[in-house]
């Protein structure tokens, strides 16, 4: 559903021109999960898979993966207004740090990620694909590291 090797990833730089409404939301170093629920009273996740995957090659380097590391793929539409407005896809390693992780099924992982203050977010990198905008951090949990992406779909700001 979503091809980060599509998208023209890099560190923020605040003279290119990212538009405001685009930037309220990229930028924002809370949970988005927070702030999908200020925004929006029906809020829920709907989990589109949830599968062992092989990982895009940019997302193994990011990650620095090691050869042979098995990959849970997890791909997730955020619903506000009963339509997605943000595809979050996640990369997370079978490991005994992320067994719990597994468990959540239709949980926001995001809400995990930032009320344990023993996970650590790495730096943000946003990326576009025409006119379509997204982000994405590391997260460290004990010695294991996750990719989160999140895609903003153009229905978040309307």
């Amino acid at each position: 559903m979503f091809n980060p090797d599509k998208f023209n990833w890099r560190i923020f730089n605040p003279t290119e021109g990212i538009p405001k409404h685009v930037c309220d939301w990229i930028l924002d170093d809370q949970s988005l999960t927070t702030k999908l629920r200020n925004k929006y009273t029906d809020f829920n996740v709907n989990v589109v898979s949830q599968n062992e995957n092989t990982p895009y090659d940019c997302e193994l380097k990011l990650l620095g993966a090691i050869k042979n590391q098995v990959f849970i793929v997890r791909e997730v539409e955020l619903i506000g207004s009963q339509k997605p407005v943000v595809f979050a896809r996640s990369l997370i390693p079978k490991t005994e740090d992320t067994k719990s992780i597994l468990k959540i099924g239709s949980k926001p992982l995001g809400e995990i990620l930032f009320n344990d203050p023993l996970i650590k977010r790495g730096h943000l990198e946003v990326g576009n694909f025409n006119t379509t905008w997204a982000r994405r951090s590391t997260f460290t949990i004990g010695t294991t590291k996750l990719l989160v992406s999140e895609i903003f779909l153009e229905t978040l700001y309307a």
